[in-house]
């Protein structure tokens, strides 16, 4: 089992920056992509980033040149720095792990974009 703890989200004004971390735990040997989705309230969840064991990356057309996802081996955290953001970025961000016994949610993490 992998368990994911994501932190770092808050309140922003448009314009503004975050950091969101999502700490890896447990059969990490066992992942093979991480990625950040959102939800925002009355919508579907999305996704934001993946990031591959091998260090390659996809970005959703909507946050693509403002987002970017990284990962520290070393501290088993991925993380996923915002720039630029918007109103419409407010949702709660997930941390999805994808293992060999399939996907693993975080509890998320509340982004809350307003001025």
């Amino acid at each position: 089992q992998v368990q994911l703890v994501e932190s770092g989200g808050g309140l922003v004004q448009p314009g503004g920056s975050l950091r969101l971390s999502c700490a890896v735990s447990g059969s990490i040997g066992t992942i093979y992509t991480i990625g950040w989705y959102r939800q925002a309230p009355g919508k579907q969840r999305e996704l934001v980033a993946t990031i591959t064991n091998g260090g390659n990356t996809n970005y959703a057309d909507s946050i693509k040149g403002r987002f970017t996802i990284s990962r520290d081996n070393a501290k088993n955290t991925v993380y996923l720095q915002m720039n630029s953001l918007k109103p419409e970025d407010t949702a709660v961000y997930y941390c999805n792990a994808q293992t060999i016994w399939g996907g693993q949610w975080g509890q998320g993490t509340q982004v809350t974009v307003s001025s």
